[in-house]
């Protein structure tokens, strides 16, 4: 069974998420601060985090930034802020998704197993010009560093690096890797992009030269320097 880590102060809201997800193979673990959360996350494993935003003490913004400073577990904020720059801005703090409240328990649900999906390849190492994957690991260098990719950043590296010189549309990113689309993942696209290349760029990797922008189509890995 999966291990998600529940975390809202409301006892109620934790009650309902464990009734929605609880039956579907998942160990649900109630926490009702971000303390509570970093603590149990420094020292034990989880496969998935829900976190709400609002949160007295530590909010869900700064607990998920907490988080990635040591893990790449995969992150769903939780709010009832609908505004586009809320999401982004959780986006950038190192969330894989984000879900406004009220939300449909099949939606939640079908989110939380896009987030938590892997694919195993008999080869799982990818490497590019000093940038090595492995993706039964969910790590990731450049000659001796190490990139801390969140898994959404990592399964989007893994699929431009597959096919290097292919341009996928946006459209076609949310398909393969989340598995679904809404009005707003267009944006969740765009913000991924910038953090690999924030990131390939901080390694010393010269991202601006192979991961491109195709204007008015989407993006794609070149391998022409």
């Amino acid at each position: 069974m999966k291990t998600i880590v529940l975390v809202d102060d409301e006892q109620r809201m934790l009650d309902l998420l464990e009734l929605y997800i609880k039956p579907h193979g998942y160990t649900c673990l109630k926490m009702k601060s971000g303390h509570e959360a970093l603590q149990f996350l420094a020292h034990e494993h989880a496969d998935i985090v829900l976190l709400d935003v609002m949160m007295p003490e530590i909010d869900g913004w700064e607990t998920c930034e907490r988080i990635r400073a040591f893990s790449s577990i995969p992150i769903i904020m939780l709010t009832a802020r609908d505004a586009a720059q809320e999401m982004v801005k959780g986006l950038k703090k190192g969330a894989d998704d984000y879900i406004t409240k009220p939300f449909h328990e099949d939606v939640l649900l079908a989110r939380i197993e896009a987030v938590t999906r892997r694919v195993h390849n008999q080869d799982d190492s990818l490497t590019f010009r000093g940038l090595k994957l492995n993706e039964s690991a969910y790590e990731a260098h450049y000659d001796t560093k190490t990139i801390p990719f969140t898994p959404k950043e990592f399964s989007l590296l893994c699929l431009f690096l597959k096919s290097p010189d292919q341009v996928y549309s946006r459209d076609h990113l949310l398909s393969t890797i989340w598995g679904f689309k809404t009005d707003t993942e267009d944006r969740t696209i765009d913000s991924h992009i910038r953090n690999i290349r924030e990131k390939l760029r901080h390694a010393g990797f010269p991202a601006d030269q192979h991961l491109k922008t195709v204007w008015g189509i989407g993006y794609k890995w070149s391998s022409v320097d």
